[in-house]
This record gives C-alpha cells, structure tokens and sequence, in this order.
C-alpha cells in the first residue's frame, strides 16, 4: 500500500479515536453497556488493520434482517471475499478471543454468507472465505490483534435457508 494511504488512515484513525474521547468529556456519547462499547473499538481497530492490509471494506455489522445475527466486516481481498469475525477481549487471559468462535456461531456466518452472496450482482458467486480477528485492548497498551485467515471452512448449503 502507498505511504499516503497509509498516512491516511492513521490519520482517520487518530482523528475518530480523538472524536469518541471527546463525545465522552462532553458527555454526549452513546451510552452503551461497557462490553459493546469493547467490541466496537474492536470491530474499528480491525477495520484500520484490515484497511492497512489492502483489503477493501465493503460492509460492517451486515444483517440480512431475516436470519438472526451480523457479520462484522465483509472485505475484498482482490477477488476472494472474506466474511470476518471480529472478537475483542481486554485482556489476555487462558483463552484466547477467536476460541470463542464456536461451531453455532460459524454456522450462523456461513448461513449469513449465503444471503449476502444471494444479493450480489453477479453471474458467478466469488471465492470465499472466513476469517477470524482476535483484538487485544489491553488498558495501557496499544491494541495487538490476531488475524486468521481461512478459519474456519465454508460448509455445505443448508436446506434451512
């Protein structure tokens, strides 16, 4: 990626990380429960991180509005596209963040896959692929994320769509 697109997003970056700081002083940030605040400064690292990478973002919390559920980032990375799983935690501890990416929920993104696939335009489905991003917000420490790509396999169609 080019230096300025890098300096760019850093740039992006700083500036929203500044305007959450400043809804927060003046007392006129969203007030969510601290757990989903965590997991949309996650979801945002991840963003910029994957945005750093050279993939194009195209969607972030997709829900198709008739199956239960979201995927946290859809992203090209030239033509595959990857369906990506977002979990942050605060702190390290015995279990690692994408462990928590269990058989319901990859069942759940793959039904979610489906739909979002059904909607494009396109004559030939692209290849897919399901990633999980670990983010580490760790108090006092910058965040630290995990990428894995090819996480987990796409399973065969469900006649429960």
């Amino acid at each position: 990626m080019a230096w300025n697109t890098g300096l760019r997003l850093s740039a992006l970056e700083k500036t929203l990380h500044s305007l959450d700081r400043l809804s927060v002083w003046r007392g006129r940030a969203q007030l969510l429960p601290a757990h989903l605040a965590t997991g949309l400064a996650g979801e945002d690292a991840a963003f910029f991180y994957l945005r750093r990478k050279g993939y194009t973002v195209v969607a972030r919390r997709w829900a198709s509005g008739d199956v239960p559920g979201d995927v946290d980032l859809i992203a090209w990375q030239g033509s595959l596209l990857c369906f990506i799983e977002v979990k942050t935690r605060t702190a390290r501890d015995a279990t690692p963040a994408h462990a928590a990416v269990d058989e319901d929920k990859r069942r759940i993104l793959r039904r979610l896959a489906r739909r979002y696939l059904r909607q494009l335009p396109l004559d030939t489905p692209p290849e897919t692929r399901f990633d999980v991003v670990s983010v580490y917000l760790i108090p006092g420490q910058t965040a630290q994320l995990e990428h894995f790509e090819s996480a987990f396999d796409r399973a065969p169609s469900s006649r429960h769509d």
